[in-house]
């Protein structure tokens, strides 16, 4: 049973320790003469406010990457290079300032590994300045059975994460079950918004190159956001739905459009050679070559849920088979 552990973090780029920052750098073995110039970057940065005709005196910060530099990100991501799993059953997933704790949770190890990464987690950011916020922090435990299970809260600083039902992660809803009927609920209703666009560029005879581009960049790219995670296991009621926006998109543009169907066996294709030819992708080993050299090994799926995934459909579309 998965658990995972969404934390938030006040202000993650403005509490960085420059020289924390740069001990890290020269444990990763960058130049001396590089870590120098980004620790001057990062020293007495002058900062004033202003509000309308109104100016703060000027200060200094010792603290923290400036806001909206290209280089901060970077920086963050090799501040944060050492937070890693402690146990091999738990996974820490990072993308910028979002951190997620995924912890496998069975029933002759319990919660204990999961517990203490937390844990872990939790005393790592105090050692390196970093504020976790108990507020916007959450738990989504993943429970497919129908006698959910007992796991007891998690508790920081004294104070309890909630635990949700659905959690917004890099911008695709997840569900407690692994359903995904809210999140194309919000794409429908995020694409059907932006028709209304679509129609008023028809009526103010706008040509149709620019229609399409316009599709494309607005309707399509809602409508195809993380497709080849959700689309495989949708229902046919949200497919449905999916369809109607796209077929109502084709009758204002006045031209044939790629079906989300095609959109998703396209991609799926394109994803899994990324996969193979990737020997450091977590999945790269699902993708086994029998001993003919031709064809993958299929997937041994029990469930539909299983059977429906990126993976079981991916393998079918390198071997050539109808499954998408």
């Amino acid at each position: 049973m998965p658990d995972c552990f969404f934390l938030d973090f006040s202000s993650a780029f403005n509490t960085i320790l420059p020289q924390r920052l740069m001990s890290k750098l020269e444990d990763l073995g960058l130049p001396l003469s590089l870590c120098g110039w980004i620790l001057d970057f990062l020293s007495d940065r002058p900062q004033r406010v202003q509000l309308g005709p109104y100016t703060s005196s000027m200060l200094k910060t010792n603290t923290g990457t400036p806001q909206g530099c290209v280089l901060s990100p970077l920086l963050y991501i090799l501040y944060t290079y050492d937070c890693v799993a402690a146990h091999p059953s738990n996974r820490v997933v990072k993308f910028a300032d979002d951190t997620t704790v995924i912890g496998l949770i069975s029933e002759r190890e319990g919660e204990t590994d999961y517990r203490d990464e937390v844990e872990r987690l939790t005393e790592w950011c105090r050692a390196n300045n970093l504020l976790i916020n108990t507020r916007k922090t959450k738990e989504l435990v993943v429970d497919f059975r129908r006698q959910k299970s007992n796991v007891q809260p998690l508790l920081i600083d004294g104070v309890c994460v909630e635990r949700v039902t659905t959690f917004r992660f890099l911008g695709i809803e997840l569900q407690e079950d692994l359903s995904w009927s809210v999140n194309t609920r919000g794409l429908v209703k995020k694409a059907q918004q932006r028709l209304y666009f679509l129609r008023i560029l028809r009526k103010n005879h706008l040509p149709q190159k620019l229609l399409l581009a316009f599709y494309h960049c607005a309707i399509e790219s809602v409508l195809t956001y993380g497709l080849c995670v959700w689309y495989g296991s949708c229902t046919t009621q949200d497919r449905r739905g999916l369809c109607r926006v796209v077929k109502a998109a084709e009758s204002i543009v006045g031209c044939p459009l790629s079906t989300l169907e095609q959109i998703y066996a396209t991609r799926c294709h394109r994803k899994a050679l990324d996969i193979v030819k990737d020997p450091s992708h977590p999945g790269h080993c699902l993708f086994e070559l029998l001993p003919s050299g031709r064809r993958y090994r299929t997937m041994k799926t029990r469930t539909s849920r299983l059977k429906n995934s990126f993976f079981s459909r991916a393998i079918s579309a390198l071997n050539g088979k109808p499954g998408l």
